[in-house]
């Protein structure tokens, strides 16, 4: 059985967590963000839309 891929989204964290709600710089650190400017590819489920919806203020979505 071949796994085919699923669609992804690119992330970058825009803004420092630092003021916010520590809860929101969790959900940052889950996604895979260590400092501003990075990027990283998230596959595009339910829950990582969930997530992302929590910090867009904080970050900067591309598909």
């Amino acid at each position: 059985m071949a796994k085919q891929k699923g669609k992804t989204l690119k992330v970058t964290l825009v803004r420092s967590t630092i003021g916010f709600n520590r809860n929101q710089a969790v959900v940052v650190r889950g996604l895979g963000l260590r400092r501003i400017r990075h990027t990283v590819e998230v596959p595009d489920t339910v829950a990582t839309r969930g997530m992302l919806h929590k910090v867009r203020h904080l970050i900067e979505v591309a598909e």
